[in-house]
């Protein structure tokens, strides 16, 4: 399990076994079962979650019910509501797990002590932040500019594997479509 974290971390910078060791203390392993909340809105967020196996979606909850998928998050993906996790304020968004999940918990303290106490996990999370960005960025100009069609074309490029472990109608909700249309699009 540790493993995957550090080849997830050595894609952007190298580490020494020492180092590593440090990094691995800091992180918590947990487990949860399909349809279990890593995060429910209203609550504090504790953690960033590294997902080792499994599959999450991060979902915004309108007052009127209605529910936006904002991410999907599977293995070697970072997760949270970092909106919450960062300000130490109440979620806005839930986390649950769509299939069985293995996640490598971070708490904010860990996390900053992480980075102050060694510059490369530092640069590391700097780097994540920024690749976090634009796809961010990229999904934003997806919704505002792409057709449907676009949409669903760019994510079965993007993420070939996700199209697959993804239940349709979450598909749906994340592309902003109903189930009816997905269902044309992908045949």
């Amino acid at each position: 399990m540790f493993q995957k974290l550090r080849a997830h971390i050595e894609h952007l910078v190298p580490l020494s076994d020492e180092e590593f060791e440090f990094v691995r203390g800091h992180f918590m392993i947990k487990k949860f079962k399909k349809h279990q909340f890593l995060i429910q809105e209203g609550e504090s967020v504790k953690y960033s979650y590294y997902v080792v196996s499994g599959l999450l979606k991060l979902v915004y909850t309108q007052e009127s019910g209605k529910q936006h998928i904002i991410s999907f998050a599977m293995e070697d993906w970072w997760e949270s509501d970092f909106l919450a996790y960062l300000t130490k304020s109440k979620a806005t968004m839930s986390l649950e797990c769509i299939e069985d999940t293995e996640v490598l918990c971070l708490t904010l303290e860990d996390y900053e002590k992480l980075c102050s106490g060694l510059q490369k996990m530092e640069h590391f999370f700097l780097k994540k932040a920024h690749f976090g960005n634009i796809g961010a960025q990229r999904r934003i100009m997806s919704l505002l500019t792409s057709s449907a069609k676009g949409r669903y074309d760019q994510l079965l490029k993007s993420s070939p594997a996700l199209i697959q472990r993804v239940p349709k109608t979450h598909l749906a909700a994340y592309l902003g479509v109903s189930r009816e249309t997905l269902s044309r699009l992908s045949s």
